[in-house]
């Protein structure tokens, strides 16, 4: 085996544990509604998202063209610089996990590659009004765009249901989210499945092992949607936690709206070729879907510092992609070394994620992710006081609503019936 083949076999490799971390980073787009609400038990909607996603990948290979034939120069991107651009992707992905920060992990594989490029072969390399056209523009349109569909769908429903007792439509909406969220999954799929596809046609487009101009093979996309798909098998629970509980505390019907406009724009955006953010729309959808409908209560912290996450991470999966790309140039040698501290990196941050657990047993017991030990005490018990009072404040608003559904049904009732007192009497 030649150096060159064993550098391309690692960059498919690495592109595949991208590709999981993007599972498990972004399942909670799809399934952290359904998760908060009980319109579907844990494991079953990771399951249920997991083959979706593996069906989605199959779907469309328009992102994976714009990634191998369009972002980059591909005569001067080598094997090395790919490398170098999916480090820096996978560490910033594990690190807004641990954070439970719902980053988006397209941009950071976009910012990861344009740093590792930038370092390794020059500006003149990336297309940058491909960037420009493809990713950040749509980056800032998107997640209007699904949060006021979102808005408008759940106006819209709160009047088709408004002189329905809420015990009558509960069902009805529990089903209606699990559907929008299962078909979120597969736009999720078709998405950011491809991203790893284009990758690694990339990769081998450089490696001179595929034409250029041509599209992922069949064993590519097989890979890459089986990898996402175990990755979002695996949970992701942690961020799972806060798009489902600490942005907004959303129920079923919002839940139904904001899947349906998610759904919406990301099949809207792949088929378009578009380097989407699921994470942008999603959490736009969720956020529309509190903004529409009046007294919901939306963490406005929460999106704030998810806004600055939003805003850093190409920028600093780029830094991350260009140092990496410094040891990448270093031939075998910086091959291995990158490959070693990667490895490293992952292990230690996956070790602090162990301090404070979340997975599917308690994933819905508080709205807040923590992350060191020293702070565990306090933050859980006031986590666990804005839990109850969140909690005391919906039975309040569910007891206000019983009791004027009632009053209306007991006027109703007597408009009906005016002479009914009386023969009681």
């Amino acid at each position: 085996m030649t150096i060159a083949l064993f550098v391309v076999i690692c960059v498919i490799v690495v592109a595949l544990i991208f590709d999981f971390t993007n599972g498990f980073h972004d399942s909670a787009n799809a399934m952290a509604g359904p998760i908060a609400t009980g319109a579907l038990q844990p494991r079953t909607a990771v399951l249920l998202a997991a083959i979706l996603n593996v069906v989605g990948a199959f779907l469309s290979t328009e992102v994976a063209k714009t990634i191998s034939g369009g972002f980059f120069d591909e005569k001067l991107v080598t094997p090395q610089i790919v490398l170098a651009g999916l480090s820096g992707a996978i560490i910033w992905n594990l690190i807004t996990w641990l954070l439970g920060l719902p980053s988006s992990s397209s941009h950071a594989l976009f910012g990861g590659l344009i740093g590792a490029v930038i370092i390794g072969a020059g500006l003149a390399s990336v297309n940058f009004w491909v960037v420009i056209s493809k990713v950040l523009l749509p980056a800032l349109a998107a997640p209007l765009v699904a949060g006021l569909a979102a808005a408008a769908a759940i106006r819209i429903a709160d009047k088709i249901v408004t002189d329905v007792p809420k015990k009558d439509t509960k069902q009805g909406f529990r089903r209606a989210q699990a559907f929008t969220a299962a078909m979120v999954a597969l736009a999720h799929g078709t998405s950011d499945g491809q991203k790893t596809m284009g990758v690694i046609t990339l990769v081998l487009v450089a490696a001179g092992l595929q034409g250029a101009g041509t599209g992922p093979h069949w064993w590519v996309i097989g890979l890459a949607g089986l990898a996402i798909g175990l990755g979002t098998y695996s949970g992701g629970w942690r961020i799972m936690r806060t798009m489902g509980k600490g942005i907004v505390k959303i129920d079923t019907e919002q839940g139904a709206a904001a899947g349906a406009a998610t759904t919406a724009t990301i099949l809207a955006s792949s088929h378009l070729g578009f380097g989407l953010s699921t994470t942008h729309v999603s959490t736009g959808s969720i956020l529309g879907s509190g903004v529409g409908r009046k007294g919901a209560d939306v963490r406005w912290g929460v999106a704030r510092r998810m806004m600055f996450a939003w805003l850093l991470t190409l920028p600093g999966a780029a830094i991350v992609g260009g140092a990496a790309s410094l040891l990448a140039g270093l031939e075998l040698a910086g091959t291995l070394i990158l490959l070693a501290l990667l490895g490293l990196a992952c292990l230690v941050i996956w070790l602090i994620s162990r301090r404070n657990q979340v997975d599917r047993s308690n994933v819905t017991d508080s709205a807040d992710v923590l992350v060191l030990n020293a702070a565990k005490p306090n933050k859980i018990a006031k986590a666990q006081r804005k839990a109850a009072e969140r909690r005391a404040k919906e039975e309040r608003r569910l007891a206000a609503a019983g009791q004027a559904e009632h009053a209306a049904a007991g006027s109703t009732d007597a408009a009906q019936h005016p002479d009914r007192k009386g023969t009681d009497q």
